[in-house]
């Protein structure tokens, strides 16, 4: 008979076997995460085109109620009496409570509506902002990842050849009414870009697109962004993979790390790439340059 040796012991793992099986989670983390966060991006891009499309589409249904005009970047009339850009399509975007919310004050941004974070402004992929708002101010004026071209909501919506900036007409008038109808933009609102990207915040020039602000600063192309001494828009094109410390509010540019997605002014969106020129850039923000975009521009 076999003496009786006790009770069988359990083998554990040893060091190094240890290490090689954290060794190996840690690869496939490493393997993982790009493919995760590939996903994400590729959500928050969808949504962004979708938001793109909203503000787009808002835009004709706009002219589809108010005799084909524009959104106007300014506008005083009733029933606000001061309404910038964004204010003009809430109701078009479904957030008529916060259209009606500042009646009665003489402003969009009044009665607190300066305050509104409205999530169809905001691209997911923009981290620059803090629940919408300015780091810097995160109770204040909501932020917004989008800009509207001051060629086509603004007023005169021209260059001007002798002084050298996209004016208004008259220059500097404070009411900024777009001359364009969503019917007679004489490139077609196919091949006109309507809104870009630009990041809610930039922390280098402590400076945010305000949704619901009046000034010129809420718009991308007028006199005081887009001046002669940083040329004409082929200069501009936009920033892809950018990151918003590095990011400069004269150009578009986003979170996305391949593309600056943009609306077109028949309501569709589409992502612009690094391979863009700045010839092909020009033609598609220029309403009335008369130039055919390449088809796979």
């Amino acid at each position: 008979m076999r003496p009786f040796s006790g009770p069988r012991t359990r083998k554990g793992f040893t060091l190094i076997e240890l290490l090689v099986v954290i060794a190996i989670i840690a690869i496939l983390i490493g393997l993982l995460l790009p493919a995760v966060q590939k996903v994400r991006e590729a959500a928050a891009r969808s949504t962004c085109s979708n938001n793109l499309k909203q503000i787009g589409l808002a835009n004709a249904n706009y002219a589809s109620a108010n005799q084909d005009k524009l959104p106007p970047q300014l506008d005083y009339g009733a029933p606000i009496y001061w309404a910038t850009y964004f204010a003009n399509i809430l109701p078009y975007i479904e957030q008529d409570n916060v259209y009606r919310a500042s009646f009665g004050s003489g402003a969009s941004w009044g009665n607190g509506q300066h305050a509104s974070v409205i999530k169809t402004f905001l691209c997911p992929s923009d981290s620059s902002h803090t629940n919408g708002r300015r780091p810097t101010d995160p109770t204040g004026w909501a932020a917004t990842s989008y800009s509207n071209s001051n060629l086509l909501f603004g007023g005169g919506n021209g260059w001007g050849q002798n002084n050298g900036y996209v004016y208004t007409n008259p220059p500097g008038a404070y009411l900024s009414k777009g001359k364009y109808t969503i019917g007679n933009i004489p490139d077609g609102s196919s091949n006109t870009i309507g809104i870009v990207e630009r990041f809610a915040y930039y922390k280098a020039y402590d400076w945010a697109p305000l949704w619901n602000h009046p000034s010129d600063g809420a718009h991308w192309g007028n006199q005081h962004q887009w001046t002669h001494t940083y040329g004409q828009f082929g200069n501009y094109l936009p920033q892809i993979g950018t990151r918003a410390a590095q990011a400069h509010p004269y150009y578009p540019n986003s979170g996305h790390s391949t593309t600056v997605q943009v609306a077109m002014m028949d309501g569709s969106a589409r992502g612009v790439g690094s391979g863009i020129s700045s010839n092909t850039w020009t033609w598609a923000v220029q309403p009335d340059d008369g130039q055919v975009l390449p088809g796979n521009w």
